[in-house]
């Protein structure tokens, strides 16, 4: 039967599909646009099993804070291929998940969440069949507090937010300076006491084992490892690192500096790099 040219549009704004793909489905279901619907699905469930394997490295990281600053979301949509992650309709349906990841609090929620008559999850294999590449959510984390900001960096690979204690006159230009710190520095915990006990005990045998193999005398190897271990802190730890743009300061001596009962309580980084 004849496929009209207003049928493969039709087809195609409802799927996303490419013309011919369009075509082809429309003609194996004789016209009938659901069937052709289903068929372009089957596509994509086909692809994606295919693609099941391959390395998803590249796309696109995002993040949203609501209007009162008290929740944000960072999401990363991942693909294959750079080429894919700059396209602009890779963007639009990136946004499109961070506007329904704004108002749910797990990844499972959100897959499960609504994209038009499909989940997020079967969207995302029906785009795999669209795009011809592994489509996924790489990394979903939210962060609350009494106030939240955050920095994207330039080529969105990278996004980091911080929530502070209290808000002040520029709570958004604090909040984006130490979140770029984040982005920047990827800090393993906010603060010493914060550290996962299995790296401060990993890093500990570290050290030891090389005060030994130096001949260090037994009696002084605890004063060195203590005074090892607060250099680590300084590094890894956000509120103790150097700040960036003023390396005579820590990131805490920063936000103090701008009002002495303001602290960073919590934070969060998704990287694709």
């Amino acid at each position: 039967m004849k496929i009209t040219a207003t049928e493969v549009n039709d087809l195609r704004k409802s799927t996303g599909a490419g013309m011919m793909d369009c075509k082809k489905a429309l003609v194996e279901a004789n016209g009938d646009h659901e069937k052709a619907v289903e068929i372009l699905r089957k596509k994509g469930r086909k692809v994606a099993a295919n693609r099941a394997e391959r390395d998803s490295s590249e796309g696109i990281v995002l993040l949203k804070v609501n209007e009162d600053k008290s929740e944000g979301v960072i999401i990363s949509l991942n693909c294959e291929t750079d080429f894919v992650a700059k396209n602009n309709d890779f963007l639009n349906f990136a946004n499109e998940i961070l506007d329904i990841a704004e108002n749910v609090n797990t990844i499972e929620d959100l897959l499960n969440s609504k994209v038009g008559d499909l989940s997020l999850s079967d969207k995302l294999i029906e785009q795999t069949g669209i795009i011809g590449e592994k489509i996924e959510i790489g990394n979903f984390q939210k962060l609350s507090g009494n106030y939240i900001g955050g920095y994207v960096h330039a080529g969105n690979k990278i996004a980091a937010m911080v929530a502070l204690s209290n808000s002040t006159q520029i709570s958004e230009e604090i909040s984006k300076n130490v979140a770029m710190q984040v982005a920047a520095m990827n800090p393993l915990a906010l603060n010493e006491n914060s550290v996962d006990a299995s790296i401060v005990e990993k890093e500990t045998e570290i050290i030891k084992e090389q005060l030994i193999k130096e001949g260090r005398p037994e009696n002084i190897i605890d004063n060195i490892i203590a005074g090892k271990l607060k250099r680590f802190y300084k590094d890894n730890t956000l509120v103790n690192q150097s700040y960036i743009k003023d390396s005579k300061i820590s990131v805490e001596g920063y936000v103090k500096s701008i009002e002495k009962d303001l602290s960073i309580t919590s934070f969060v980084r998704v990287s694709l790099v």
